[in-house]
Order: C-alpha cells, then sequence, then structure tokens
C-alpha cells in the first residue's frame, strides 16, 4: 500500500471546500475497517478485471457514515471505468431513469445513493437494465401507445442504502454482491483519525486522537467531522504556536463547546433522553409524543438519534414506547428510581425492538 501524503499547502484551501471528498481513501487497500467487505469486494472486482467485464451489480447497506460512498469512488477507481452519481429521490419518474441509462457507456459505474427512495416506476425500468441491459422506451399515449427496447452498455449498479429491508425482494435479488457495512469500534476510529491528522498536517498526540474516536459513535464520518472541529478550536486558541500539539484538554474544550460529551451524545440526543426521564419519569412514551416534546421530526428522532441511543445502552424500545434504562438515569447524573426493575424483565425485555 502506498504511504499517503501530506496536503500541500496550496491544497489546504480547496480541502476545506470538499474536505470529506479529499480525506476519502482511494483504494481498497487504504481502506480502513470493513476488512471481510474489502476481501469479499476485491475478489469480485479482480475476477471482473481477469473477465475484462463490468462487475456485478453491488449493494452497499448500512448505517450512514461507514463509507458506502466512498467505497463507490473507490470501485470506479480499481475498475478504472467513470462514475455518475444520482440518487433515490431524484428518480421519480421512469423518464429520469431512462435518461441517465441511455447515456451509459460501456462498463460505466452508476451509483444510486439512497436507492430505496427510487419511485415504483423507475424501479420496475432497473430491473430490466440490470438483468437483460436494456430499456423500454414508451413511445405515444393510450391505444397508439407502443414499446420500443433499447439496448444499453453493459454497466455495475451500486446501490447504497440505510434501510435495505425497504428495497422489493427483486431489486434486491439482482445485485450480484451485497455488503452489510458495520460500526467501527475504537482501535478502526483511531487509525481512521491518525491518517486524516496526517493528511490535515495536524500535530497531536495519541490520547488526543483516543478521546475523539471514543465520541465518534463508531462512525468515520463523524470522527473526521470531530477531528476538523477540535483543529479549529487549536488553531484559534493556540495563537502563534500555530505547530503546537492539539492536547486532550483542548480536544475536551472544543468537544464541550459543540455540545458532544464522552459517549458521544450531542445537545439533541441528551434533550431526548432528559425530556424521558424528567417529563415522562424514564417512560414508555410514543415517539410521537416524544419527538414534539424535544421540538424535532418524527422522523430525525426515530432514525437519527434513537438508534444510538439503543445501541449505547440508553434507551429501550418497547411494544408501549420508549423507556429510559437505568444507564440513560445515571448519565445524566440522576438516581433511577427503584421501579425500573420492572423494565429489566417481563413484557418489556420480551421484544425490545418493538416500536
Amino acid at each position: 500500500m502506498d504511504e499517503e501524503q501530506p496536503l500541500t499547502s496550496g491544497a489546504l484551501h480547496a480541502l476545506d471546500e470538499g474536505i470529506d471528498g479529499a480525506l476519502r481513501p482511494k483504494s481498497l487497500g487504504e481502506f480502513i475497517g470493513q476488512k471481510r467487505v474489502c476481501d469479499q469486494l476485491s475478489l469480485v472486482l479482480e475476477a471482473a478485471k481477469q473477465r475484462g467485464s463490468a462487475a456485478d451489480h453491488i449493494l452497499l447497506s448500512g448505517p450512514p457514515g461507514l463509507g458506502k460512498t466512498t467505497l463507490a469512488y473507490i470501485v470506479a477507481t480499481e475498475m478504472d471505468a467513470p462514475l455518475r452519481i444520482t440518487s433515490g429521490p431524484t428518480l421519480q419518474r421512469a423518464g429520469d431513469l431512462a435518461a441517465i441509462l441511455s447515456t451509459l457507456t460501456e462498463g460505466e459505474i452508476l451509483f444510486v445513493d439512497e436507492i430505496h427512495r427510487m419511485s415504483r416506476p423507475a424501479e420496475e425500468m432497473l430491473y430490466l437494465a440490470m438483468e437483460d441491459f436494456r430499456v423500454d422506451i414508451i413511445v405515444g399515449k393510450g391505444a397508439g401507445a407502443a414499446s420500443i427496447p433499447l439496448a444499453i452498455p453493459k454497466f455495475t449498479l451500486i446501490g447504497a442504502t440505510t434501510r435495505a429491508g425497504l428495497l422489493p425482494s427483486p431489486l434486491r435479488d439482482r445485485f450480484g454482491f451485497t455488503a452489510l457495512l458495520d460500526f467501527y469500534d475504537a482501535g478502526e476510529l483511531t487509525r481512521v483519525l491518525v491518517r486524516s491528522a496526517k493528511l490535515l498536517q495536524l500535530e497531536i498526540s495519541a490520547d488526543s486522537i483516543n478521546e475523539i474516536a471514543g465520541r465518534s459513535r463508531g462512525t468515520p464520518r463523524i470522527a473526521n467531522r470531530l477531528l476538523r472541529r477540535v483543529r479549529d478550536y487549536a488553531q484559534v486558541h493556540n495563537g502563534a504556536s500555530k505547530n503546537k500539539s492539539i492536547s486532550v484538554a483542548q480536544v475536551e474544550a472544543a468537544l464541550e463547546l459543540y455540545e458532544v460529551d464522552q459517549l458521544g451524545l450531542d445537545r439533541l440526543d441528551r434533550s431526548i433522553l432528559r425530556a424521558l426521564v424528567e417529563r415522562f419519569n424514564g417512560g414508555p412514551v410514543g415517539i410521537s409524543t416524544l419527538a414534539l416534546t424535544v421540538g424535532e421530526e418524527v422522523e430525525t428522532v426515530e432514525a437519527v438519534c434513537e438508534p444510538f441511543l439503543v445501541r449505547t445502552g440508553l434507551l429501550l424500545r418497547t411494544p408501549r414506547g420508549r423507556v429510559a434504562t437505568e444507564a440513560g438515569w445515571r448519565h445524566l447524573g440522576l438516581t433511577p428510581p427503584e421501579s425500573l426493575n420492572l423494565f429489566s424483565g417481563g413484557e418489556f425485555a420480551s421484544n425490545p425492538l418493538e416500536p
């Protein structure tokens, strides 16, 4: 694996405009974490290159920020093929998709982010394109309408989704390779941050890196974002000592300023947990009521905040609503009531992931 080169001073300004892209690995060898997925994907791509054909269609699923878009760029680089990028919400009509498919070149990579949000007509057109590499163009209306088949070059579709369960089976089954990306452990996040700090030309101690990694919610995108905020804080407060190493105290001060606590909870996470504990005595309470209490949309609470609170053991989803755990009470510095042990067994523990 080639060693990453630090960014030159001339590239630092451009980096601020597209920093996520600048920090993205350029090959599978540079990609940190998701080892099993990378090994499997490497085999798929190498076999396709040896055959001299387009790679099988690829489905990448998993929570946001784990590297699905990065892997799409890497596939295009590894296959030495152009990359076309679009998203599910923009493909609301079959004609929208047909316009893209009809202009693809041989071996081109088509990346569709949030593919589960495509419209049904576009999905049905995609079935034929993925399997037979053709689309049917409807000309005319009513009884005089005619279907004209249009052959398209062989291409590779890469679909990314955070909710694989919403994909219809006929679409999901047409992907030759499906990868499920999982959250990163602290060691992997540390490696991500060390690489990013080197590219950003930051002097930062190992303890500071570990502190950031521990608050990054197992997600490289969040880790890199927090690193940039720490960089900003150190840049402003180091004054003339621009090359001074970033200390743990500065990391803690910066993340306190941005309201990210030791577990990685932000202001909204804590608002939800505090509302559940203080307003509803720990629950159970419905998600709609909880979202209304903190002034957020239900979708935001359910998709952005709740998964992490559940994963860290601070909140439970029960058949009767959301419940704060003993760990949730103690994280807020509060003593849980004795009645809380009622939630440790019985009907609540039998199926904790029900809405």
